[in-house]
């Protein structure tokens, strides 16, 4: 927590006093734009290349409503966090983290034991999902390079997870702002190759068959329902929505629906049309990612799907670095000392070993569970909606402790009504897809 606060001018009126965790890897050096492209690569990843399966599972209207539902809800919870953090800033004492709000605004409980593990577990699992996305990104592009390659997947997660273990070194998340800045540029272009390939193949005399029909029995139609919503509510999240703002320099009011603004700018562009695009060419046929349905088509040329692999490939990089700063933080608040310089050889070797064992760590993970992507929808629904959907509605009546006569009340508590019932059934409906996927897990699996 930093104790400093401003006078209504927006001035900074007294001095900051930060643990090492917020000093080295929280550094409030950052503008709104900056803040801009932390949200974007945060949210705007290569989970969007799942929608058009989400489409599949909801149909034409549920996966549009459920697409704006998301969109529309998600800003405004991000919004409400904002407000939030602003209020405290203005009162003296900025909170720098999702469990430094938990903690302040609801008790230390909350923070240690809900809020805190919550995001680490979607944090490092983000970063686990992103290392084996990765990897089936250097797989994919080296099948279509050499057809007859005899290279497995979990040689190509390796060299991915060498990758970020360099971009692991990255200092502080103010760091990463260049970054993410050519990671927004890599959203906009694979999702530009993403719907021209949709489209090529939509228009080709080959097209897929155009089935647009709910399929399978009723319980199985409302549980994949479900896991449609979580998969486009995981598409939207974010998780470390304090953390980012606290990259800001202060004065921060304002900056951060600025931020806002330029993310959902980009979401706008690249979720509506992967997600339109892809389930029109492929209907019922959608795969879990889109990339799927396009290895093997004859009618798009090599270099489109090796470009569009090869963005992929870069931007994950970069969200997964983003992934690892709420790690990161955690273990230098444990390992740093603050009143040594951070580049000291105190501060320098334990950062070292801490952030390559947590990436050494995923690696073997994804390595050896190449299915993770049937446990993201687990972690989307318990982890991702609690955080997302829910926290910053109860943050925001807590602070502000509206009547319950207002109209922002009853919406906050429908919204935390609604999710809580969709991460319930959501949590119940992964954890079934898990089962039923169960036969074909295999350790190491070169899928």
């Amino acid at each position: 927590m930093a104790k400093e606060k401003e006078n209504g001018d927006g001035q900074v009126q007294v001095a900051v006093d930060l643990d090492a965790g917020a000093l080295f890897v929280l550094k409030s050096r950052g503008s709104w734009w900056h803040c801009g492209y932390h949200l974007t690569t945060s949210i705007v990843a290569p989970s969007l290349l799942s929608l058009p399966f989400a489409f599949k599972m909801l149909g034409w209207v549920g996966g549009s409503v459920g697409l704006a539902f998301c969109g529309l809800v998600t800003f405004y919870a991000y919004h409400l966090l904002s407000l939030v953090l602003e209020h405290h800033a203005m009162n003296g004492s900025r909170l720098l983290r999702f469990r430094d709000m938990a903690t302040n605004i609801l008790g230390p409980k909350w923070g240690t034991f809900y809020v805190g593990p919550i995001q680490f577990g979607v944090c490092y699992g983000s970063v686990v999902a992103g290392i084996l996305i990765g990897g089936q990104n250097m797989k994919y592009i080296y099948v279509l390079s050499n057809p007859e390659g005899t290279m497995k997947l979990y040689q190509f997660i390796i060299i991915f997870g060498s990758l970020i273990l360099i971009l692991a070194q990255i200092p502080s998340f103010h760091s990463l702002r260049h970054i993410n800045l050519l990671s927004l540029t890599l959203s906009l272009a694979y999702s530009a190759c993403v719907t021209v390939a949709s489209l090529i193949l939509g228009y080709s005399k080959n097209a897929p068959p155009k089935d647009y029909s709910v399929q399978g029995s009723a319980v199985g139609q409302l549980f994949n329902a479900f896991n449609g919503i979580s998969v486009i509510a995981t598409s939207y999240a974010c998780g470390m929505v304090p953390e980012i703002q606290a990259t800001l320099v202060a004065p921060v009011k304002g900056k951060m629906f600025k931020g806002l603004c330029l993310c959902y700018a980009v979401i706008a562009a690249t979720f509506l049309s992967v997600g339109i695009s892809g389930y029109w060419a492929f209907g019922n046929e959608a795969k879990g990612t889109v990339l799927t349905n396009f290895m093997g088509q004859n009618q798009l040329p090599s270099w489109l799907l090796i470009m569009t692999n090869a963005f992929c490939l870069l931007q994950v990089s970069a969200v997964t670095g983003v992934y690892l700063q709420p790690t990161n933080e955690l273990f230098e608040k444990k390992l740093a000392d603050p009143t040594k310089k951070q580049f000291s050889t105190r501060n320098i070797v334990p950062r070292l070993i801490s952030r390559s064992l947590t990436v050494i760590i995923a690696t073997i993970f994804s390595s050896m569970l190449p299915f993770f992507g049937d446990l993201m929808g687990l972690i989307g629904a318990l982890g991702f909606i609690p955080l997302d959907f829910i926290m910053p509605m109860i943050f925001y009546n807590a602070t502000f402790k509206p009547s319950k006569r207002t109209f922002i009340f009853w919406i906050n508590t429908v919204i935390v009504a609604i999710s809580s019932v969709l991460a319930t059934i959501g949590g119940v409906a992964a954890i079934r897809q898990i089962v039923l996927d169960a036969k074909e897990y295999r350790l190491f699996a070169n899928v």
